[in-house]
């Protein structure tokens, strides 16, 4: 009995394990890095906060995923391999996955996640675009 009580729960253990590993499939992108790529235009960047939100100021360069997202194809590089950025609010936000589901869909290969997001990125003392 305490053998199968406790295949029971190793069980368990791996699915939630496998689970929680699964929520981070998108690679970070630093600060510094997203600022150099930004600065030698080889980044492309997916704005995942909405439209207000975008309207009142977002990463420069980004593309509004809320008003773009169904010719988001034709607004990405053509080059499948270039770098491809979804960001959201802060941290705690997940809707970036939407936005780099989305890149990922369409074929790109080097989708990261800015996570510090648009709050992060104001904290960070960075100018805004509106």
């Amino acid at each position: 009995m305490k053998k199968l009580l406790f295949a029971a729960i190793a069980s368990c253990l791996l699915l939630v394990s496998a689970a929680f590993a699964g929520s981070s499939k998108y690679a970070d992108i630093s600060l510094a890095d997203l600022k150099a790529a930004i600065a030698s235009g080889k980044v492309a960047l997916i704005d995942v906060n909405g439209t207000d939100s975008y309207k009142d100021g977002h990463i420069p360069t980004a593309i509004d995923f809320e008003a773009n997202e169904a010719k988001l194809a034709a607004l990405l590089p053509a080059d499948k391999s270039a770098l491809v950025v979804a960001y959201c609010g802060n941290p705690g936000c997940g809707a970036y996955k939407q936005g780099a589901a989305a890149a990922e869909k369409l074929g790109y290969t080097n989708v990261k996640h800015f996570a510090p997001g648009i709050d992060g990125w104001k904290k960070a003392g960075e100018n805004t675009e509106k």
